[in-house]
């Protein structure tokens, strides 16, 4: 059974149509690399699958015991959280309120799960820090460890390597690749097509062609050559 499956979905803003007519479905343990041309609405989708936007039409089902308030999210930062002045250890905590309710206080478990999270990250001497104070990549660790205290199901995650160093990239890349073989989902949206051939299980591609299917199945299509030859281009300039 598919933890998430969407049918002729089509997005965009105030009736206008920025995609149209999509279909691809993720089961449990899948890594489904999101990508395509800027503007294309990899972002969009994001937040429609999480609720925060609706679709213009078309429908996501969500089974397997998946639903939106156990999907983890890592957005793309912006400068304003950047400078979120709250410690480590309480952006993490933050990550349990969609579970707690009416509850005021996080539970012993929670506290426990959020110190367990945080060694696993390798954040765990940064917990008493300034969120604010640290450097890009630990920031993407704490936001990733936030994410994690929400869901051991399903991550989503939006271009979750935007402006680090190629040794932070890498790091980064091998935790999420290190919770996908724990079982856990991976939903990411990329820029960088070396991660979805490398990383992923399944390919979405969204654009003027839409293409969904494995990494295999993308690498011998026409929208994956074409996507791949234009962004070998683009690296030679």
């Amino acid at each position: 059974m598919s933890q998430l499956k969407v049918k002729d979905l089509s997005l965009g803003y105030e009736g206008h149509p920025i995609l149209e007519h999509l279909n691809f479905q993720v089961n449990k343990g899948d890594y489904l690399c999101i990508v395509g041309e800027n503007g294309a609405g990899k972002s969009t989708l994001m937040k429609t699958m999480l609720g925060l936007q609706p679709a213009l039409s078309g429908e996501i089902e969500m089974g397997d015991g998946l639903k939106a308030s156990l999907i983890g999210y890592l957005p793309q930062q912006t400068l304003v959280q950047k400078d979120f002045p709250a410690s480590v250890k309480e952006i993490v905590l933050s990550g349990f309120q969609n579970r707690m309710g009416f509850r005021p206080f996080y539970s012993k478990v929670e506290k426990i799960t959020a110190s367990e999270t945080m060694e696993k990250m390798g954040i765990s001497q940064f917990a008493d820090r300034c969120y604010r104070d640290l450097s890009g990549g630990q920031q993407q660790r704490v936001l990733l460890a936030r994410a994690l205290c929400a869901t051991r199901e399903c991550l989503l995650l939006d271009e979750p390597v935007s402006g680090l160093d190629p040794v932070v990239t890498a790091e980064m890349y091998q935790l999420i690749e290190d919770l996908n073989k724990e079982g856990i989902t991976i939903i990411m949206v990329s820029h960088d097509i070396s991660a979805a051939v490398d990383y992923a299980s399944h390919v979405l591609h969204i654009g003027e062609t839409n293409f969904f299917g494995s990494k295999e199945e993308y690498l011998k299509s026409k929208a994956g050559r074409i996507f791949l030859a234009g962004k070998e281009v683009l690296n030679e300039r």
